[in-house]
This record gives structure tokens, C-alpha cells and sequence, in this order.
């Protein structure tokens, strides 16, 4: 696989705690095949998953040759260099993943934070290019997981920012009295809307959140309190978003997002609702007309860092 053809397919692979989920694009943006495999630990089995992704999605596709590789992966990225920092689920730290990859590959490989990618693979969301005419793209993809985080487009662009540390938003206190956050501060929104703030304030024997959202609508206190924080805290999150960067939509996914689906965006909705109806301002940004699920069916990550990996 040393040929390098222009305009030949793009393969994004996601890198996730589990597994590896790669696809290949067309030209013009077509999934042509994709494979998963499971994640390894450590560098040298991280690396492995990610070339065995790539080669056996190659093979599954004779004659086409690959141009180019983008990987999203979680922690600290530098998508100069492809150096991947303080990724710790995957027992990465330091670790030069773009040029280990394409050394073995022989194609250039692009490496980009994961929220990031599943930000750029957003793009294509239903309801995203609905009414935006010739104006340039705009989205912030909410990522509810383990963690909680924010990629952001701009102007059709990825905003990183200075540091790479951009739509790092988890660690922002929302109710000074919520639940003690691993930061040290109260009321963070990773507290309230992630799966690890989730189990911290459920105890032991945490159940799934579709479980929390039944224990919840049968009358579970604890339940019902969990539930109210998440949908608080969520909304207050795209607030936070759509006030300060006004973008066109706010995609909201992740495996928190994907498990609750409906469940989650319709009180979120609500939530943002009753907060407009109180605020003529907030009323006349409309954050509630801007929020969208992830599409459940669509690799946003592993597409949008294919997306990443080809030029400008």
C-alpha cells in the first residue's frame, strides 16, 4: 500500500477505549466500506489496531488505492505533528501515533482529537445544512461519553484553538451547590452530564442510562434526581455554546446521547424553552431551534477524521 494517488480513497479510523472503527471515503464523501476491530492498550497495540484497520478495510477493497489515513482519538492532540498526549483510556502519553502509522502504512497520516473529528463529520447531519444557503457551515458537536467535551466549526473550519485545548467546557461550574466534581469544583457540567459524573453520584451498581431513565419515570427518587441533573446540565451546556459562539446547530451525541436519544433531547428542549420564555434575549437566540441529535447510524468520528486527513 505505497501508492499515493490524489484523488484516490481517504480512510478514517476512530480510536475509541474499545474498539477501532475505521471507514473509507470516495471522492465525494462516500462511505465505501468500514470495518471495527478492538482497541488495543498501550502504544505498540494501539498502533497495530489502527494498521490492521486500514489494511484489512484495503483489502476489502481491491484496486482502489488509498491517499491518505486521518485517525481520531481521544486526549491531547497535536494535529501538526500527530504527537498524542494524556490519552490515558488507551495508555497513551507522548506518543508520535501519526508517524508511527504511516510509517507502516507508507501514506501520510492525519491525526485529530475525536470530538473534533466527530465534530467535522457532523457536517452532514440531518438538519445541519437546512436553510444554510451560501454561509459557511457553523456547528458545535456536544460529546456526552465518558467525559464531556465540545468540537466546534467554524466558518466551515475546525477551531482548535491556541493551545489545541478548545471545547474543553467539562470543568464548568453550573450549580455551585452539584456534586463534587474529580476537578475540585462543584456543579461542574462533566458532573452532571457524563457518564463518569453519572456513576459518581449514583454509588455502586451504577444502572445504564436508559435504566436511570426508567427507574426515573416509575418514581425513583434518586433516579428522577440524576435524570433532572443530566437534562439541566446539558442545557446549560448548548446555552453556554450557542452564547458564546452562535453556531448554527449544536449536535448533540456520544454513548450518552445515543442511549437516550428522545429521552434526552425532548426535556433538554423543554429545559431550553422555559428558559426563553423568561429571557426575551435568550428567546431571540433560539438555542432550542438549533439543537439536533447525532444520527445513530452515522460514524461521525472515524468519518470526520477522514475529513480532517484531506488537504484544504
Amino acid at each position: 500500500m505505497n501508492a499515493l494517488d490524489s484523488d484516490g480513497i481517504t480512510i478514517g479510523v476512530d480510536i475509541g477505549g474499545t474498539k477501532t472503527h475505521a471507514v473509507a471515503l470516495g471522492a465525494g464523501g462516500e462511505v465505501l466500506g468500514e470495518v471495527r476491530r478492538r482497541s488495543g492498550h498501550g502504544e505498540e497495540l494501539v498502533v497495530l489496531a489502527a494498521v490492521q484497520a486500514v489494511e484489512t478495510l484495503a483489502g476489502e477493497l481491491p484496486g482502489r488505492a488509498i491517499a491518505r489515513v486521518g485517525i481520531g482519538i481521544p486526549g491531547t492532540v497535536d494535529h501538526l505533528t500527530g504527537e498524542v498526549q494524556q490519552a490515558l483510556n488507551l495508555g497513551l502519553d507522548h506518543v508520535a501515533l501519526g508517524a508511527q502509522v504511516s510509517r507502516r502504512l507508507g501514506v501520510p497520516v492525519h491525526v485529530e482529537n475525536d470530538v473534533n473529528a466527530a465534530a467535522l463529520g457532523s457536517l452532514g447531519s440531518p438538519g445541519e445544512a437546512e436553510g444554510r444557503g451560501a454561509e459557511p457551515p457553523s456547528l458545535a458537536y456536544l460529546n456526552l461519553g465518558t467525559g464531556l467535551a465540545v468540537g466546534t466549526v467554524l466558518d466551515g473550519r475546525l477551531w482548535r484553538g491556541v493551545t489545541g485545548a478548545a471545547g474543553e467546557i467539562g470543568h464548568i461550574p453550573l450549580d455551585p451547590d452539584g456534586p463534587l466534581c474529580v476537578c475540585g469544583q462543584r456543579g461542574c457540567i462533566e458532573a452532571m452530564a457524563s457518564g463518569s459524573g453519572i456513576a459518581r453520584q449514583w454509588g455502586a451498581d451504577v444502572p445504564s442510562a436508559p435504566e436511570i431513565a426508567d427507574l426515573a419515570a416509575s418514581g425513583d427518587e434518586r433516579a428522577a434526581s440524576v435524570l433532572e441533573r443530566l437534562v439541566w446540565a446539558v442545557a446549560g451546556a448548548v446555552r453556554l455554546i450557542v452564547l458564546a459562539q452562535d453556531v448554527r446547530r449544536v449536535v448533540i451525541g456520544g454513548g450518552l446521547a445515543l442511549a437516550l436519544g428522545e429521552r434526552l433531547r425532548l426535556p433538554v428542549l423543554a429545559q431550553l424553552r422555559e428558559w426563553e420564555a423568561a429571557s426575551p434575549f435568550l428567546a431571540s437566540v433560539a438555542p432550542a431551534d438549533r439543537v439536533v441529535l447525532a444520527p445513530a447510524d452515522r460514524p461521525l468520528a472515524a468519518i470526520g477524521a477522514a475529513l480532517a486527513a484531506r488537504p484544504v
